[in-house]
């Protein structure tokens, strides 16, 4: 038999939001059996800045080989730490 669920309140505010969920446990209010992936694909993640020092070299290197590649060394970055991280994340 399954329980019954709790209605999810109206908020008047993402903060209010947040402080509830931080205080009550979503099994409460949702049947997360019946829960299903989706996906967003058109969804462009978040981005923060932030500020990096490199050697010198290194960063000539990096604007050697994305201007060979056609990209921005910025961009060239992401993908390398992006590939980088993924590699780590399976190994």
């Amino acid at each position: 038999m399954s329980k019954k669920n709790k209605s999810i309140p109206r908020f008047q505010s993402e903060d209010r939001e947040r402080d509830f969920w931080s205080k009550n446990d979503s099994a409460d209010y949702l049947d997360w059996k019946k829960a299903q992936e989706i996906r967003f694909p058109n969804l462009k993640p978040s981005t923060k800045t932030i500020s990096v020092r490199f050697p010198e070299g290194l960063l000539d290197d990096l604007k050697i080989l994305a201007n060979k590649r056609d990209v921005p060394y910025q961009s060239l970055l992401k993908i390398f730490v992006a590939e980088r991280v993924e590699e780590e994340n399976r190994g």
